[in-house]
């Protein structure tokens, strides 16, 4: 069907939840519109834009603008109902840190049903990726171009390994850090790059580093888990001997190991899933964000991984998230672990509500409360069961809140870090780039799934016209196959980069 038919045969507005005082308009609407509503039709004041909000109720200078059932900020002006709800009218009511209080005990089990099995790499520790890949990854930005040449013509000499099966791609990943750096910075990125190497759907790594930068090669080597130290490969630019040679035996001898694995049966506790957003819209927290919180809880029923990160975009929704922690130290850890990145803003003398983005704001999303509202549906009601910091690797099943910030490479790059062999990423606005592991494109609306249907995967804008429980087993079904090597739209248009959290000084 066509997507601005379908969109046109939708009701004009919907609401999200039943204390809500505002509802959130489905198509342009024009001012002096009568519109359906939960208590019969409104009138509007002003043309309202798509994702935009619509007032149900008149509200006074300085009181509370409810959306998702919670507070998404104050009027700063007397709203009439009828009234266009954005920026003009609405302000965001964060300050500072905040007390989270005490650990009310666990939640129950969201009684979500349970995931079928894939099809997927078996790694000597017991892991399982959604891909069998050689990495090649620098120490530092002054091997990063030679790591990304050598990967690339590496692909082209062993197409036939490639095509043949069982080695998906070789792929260099650059990026500017490694030297220069120093302290907790420097540690950062060891952490990050460290935690890379020891993904599982690198079945090899080469390291390349120069020989003189800060991020020496045996430091970094002793961060990354024994577990997967069998399957790298050193080498240093600086070293006697061509460097290009050096290099690309030592991938010539992982094709030769890796070449025609097979893939084995694996069950849905091996699925290690990352969550994200990014480009969001006014849909989001309506279409695609509760649909990956639907499968996050599938996932959580069937003792898979989940992993949160984004910790700037979850101010203003963190109290529902910290409800669902298993133990009184994992709700401390994570009151603690907000509270530190609120501190982080604070320090350099920025607000913490200095969020969303201009594409977010063009989209609907006002101010950051509503943004997190909508942003920490991708979790579900999942338990959460671990906080670990950046660089760290989630091992627990259940969900895992992971240190990093809300930049879509650095965040993204975190998560693959962290242990996911896959990255859902929702999006109302579009984005093509991809991340180390597949990275999934889940559009909010079907207007951009058409549009850009060569960055999309899949089409929750669905969710607005066709029923939930089709469209969730869909959606299984499709991540289910993506897990067993049909590759996303990032992998085939080879969008796929890291990035590096970068804290501190430069020398």
């Amino acid at each position: 069907m066509n997507a601005e038919l379908a969109e046109d045969a939708r009701p004009a507005a919907m609401i999200c939840h039943a204390d809500d005082t505002v509802m959130v308009a489905l198509r342009d609407i024009a001012a002096g519109e009568s519109v359906p509503s939960p208590d019969g039709t409104l009138t509007t004041n002003a043309a309202i834009p798509s994702g935009h909000k619509i007032a149900l109720a008149a509200h006074a200078k300085g009181e509370p603008v409810i959306r998702y059932g919670e507070q998404i900020g104050i009027a700063s002006a007397a709203i009439t109902r009828g009234d266009h709800v954005h920026s003009h009218n609405l302000k965001t009511a964060l300050s500072g840190e905040v007390s989270y209080g005490d650990f009310a005990g666990p939640q129950p089990a969201s009684g979500a049903k349970t995931l079928g099995n894939w099809q997927g790499y078996l790694r000597e520790d017991g892991r399982y990726g959604t891909r069998n890949e050689i990495w090649l990854i620098p120490t530092v930005g002054c091997v990063a171009p030679m790591a990304e040449m050598l990967a690339r013509e590496a692909e082209l000499r062993h197409a036939d390994a490639i095509a043949s099966g069982g080695l998906d791609a070789i792929i260099g990943f650059g990026h500017p850090h490694g030297c220069s750096q120093l302290g907790d910075d420097l540690s950062g990125t060891q952490a990050a790059l460290a935690a890379l190497c020891d993904n599982p759907n690198a079945g090899g790594v080469v390291l390349i580093g120069l020989g003189c930068e800060s991020n020496q090669l045996d430091t970094l080597i002793e961060h990354i888990p024994e577990r997967s130290r069998a399957k790298l490969r050193v080498m240093r630019a600086q070293d006697p001997g061509d460097e290009y040679d050096r290099a690309n035996a030592l991938i010539d001898e992982l094709v030769e190991q890796l070449r025609g694995m097979e893939r084995s049966e694996a069950p849905a506790s091996a699925l290690a899933v990352g969550l994200k957003c990014g480009g969001s819209d006014a849909l989001s927290g309506v279409t695609a964000n509760p649909l990956l919180g639907r499968f996050s809880d599938r996932v959580a029923a069937s003792d898979g991984r989940l992993v949160l990160t984004e910790i700037p975009e979850i101010f203003g929704a963190e109290k529902a998230l910290f409800a669902r922690s298993v133990s009184a130290e994992v709700h401390k850890e994570a009151s603690a672990l907000l509270n530190r990145f609120k501190r982080y803003f604070l320090d350099q003398g920025q607000p913490v509500s200095e969020n969303p983005s201009p594409g977010n704001i063009a989209g609907g999303i006002t101010t950051l409360e509503e943004k997190s509202l909508g942003a920490v549906q991708k979790g579900g009601k999942a338990p959460l069961v671990d906080v670990i910091d950046y660089g760290g690797v989630a091992d627990a099943s259940g969900l895992t809140l992971l240190e990093a910030p809300g930049n879509d490479a650095v965040s993204s790059t975190a998560l693959a870090a962290a242990g996911a062999t896959m990255i859902l990423f929702t999006t109302g606005r579009g984005t093509p780039l991809g991340f180390p592991v597949p990275t999934v494109k889940v559009a909010s609306n079907s207007r951009l799934a058409s549009a850009k249907s060569g960055w999309i995967d899949f089409d929750a804008g669905r969710l607005l016209s066709e029923e939930t429980g089709v469209v969730d087993d869909d959606f299984a079904a499709a991540l289910l196959a993506i897990a067993s090597g049909k590759k996303t739209a990032s992998e085939k248009m080879g969008q796929r980069v890291i990035s590096i959290w970068k804290r501190g000084v430069t020398l």
